[in-house]
């Protein structure tokens, strides 16, 4: 996958997670639905066309927009299934809390450390735990797509192996390889280990930002490391 489709499907599933958030916090009345759809329509349009100015470089971006080219394949439909589920969890109106599922959020306190980073953060702002069960499911949900999608990698790098013979990207493959593990590896340090919930207020935490940043942020990370490590396998043919 190209870094300008990666970052239009990423500019795509920001707008709509966040219009999505925004509808709940309007109740999911009728009266918001325009209110809401005309801001992430224009968002979505003004990203989408900044990043098609950036695949023009490569010469192929009619061919890039086709509607077979845009639709996901089965990852991203896991992708976008479990995008849906993490959604669903932050807006049901009661958690369920004990027995398995205390012991999933106390596994995943265990393992990741921005969970417990949050938790602490939760306490001090005076929030209760539903945004801690949630980025704990957010969490597991991520991990269960990254390996989805590893378990088919070396499929998904002869695929991209054969779209460059098609199609010759501006970094060349050893160059998208580089980018996509830079920003891999800064997303694990802001995101896996914490660093970027150090910025957020408590009352950017109450607002739809905090609830993207909580259900959406560790799935597109996991999705952003199994595109790096297809397209560094896809800089080996004998990979």
């Amino acid at each position: 996958m190209g870094i300008a489709r990666l970052l239009a499907k990423g500019w795509l599933v920001f707008c709509v997670f966040a219009g999505a958030h925004a509808f709940a916090h309007a109740g999911f009345g009728l009266q918001a639905v325009l209110p809401v759809a005309i801001p992430v329509v224009l968002f979505a349009a003004m990203g989408e066309l900044f990043i098609a100015g950036f695949g023009l470089s490569s010469g192929h971006l009619l061919s890039r927009l086709l509607p077979l080219r845009i639709a996901p394949g089965f990852d991203g439909v896991v992708f976008t299934t479990f995008l849906a589920l993490s959604f669903g969890i932050q807006v049901a109106p009661h958690h369920i809390s004990g027995g398995l599922l205390d012991a999933l959020q106390r596994a995943v306190d265990f393992f990741v450390p921005s969970q417990r980073f949050l938790e602490t953060r939760l306490v001090r702002c005076h929030l209760n735990g539903a945004q801690a069960f949630s980025f704990a499911a957010s969490w597991l949900l991520a991990f269960i797509s990254l390996g989805s999608a590893l378990s088919r990698v070396r499929m998904a790098a002869a695929l991209i192996r054969l779209e460059r013979k098609r199609q010759i990207e501006p970094f060349g493959p050893s160059g998208i390889a580089l980018v996509l593990g830079i920003l891999s590896v800064a997303g694990i340090q802001l995101l896996f280990v914490g660093s970027l919930l150090r910025w957020p207020s408590c009352d950017s935490l109450r607002e739809i930002s905090g609830a993207v940043l909580i259900g959406a942020a560790p799935l597109m990370l996991a999705y952003l490391v199994a595109a790096a490590v297809a397209n560094l396998l896809a800089t080996n043919p004998e990979a």
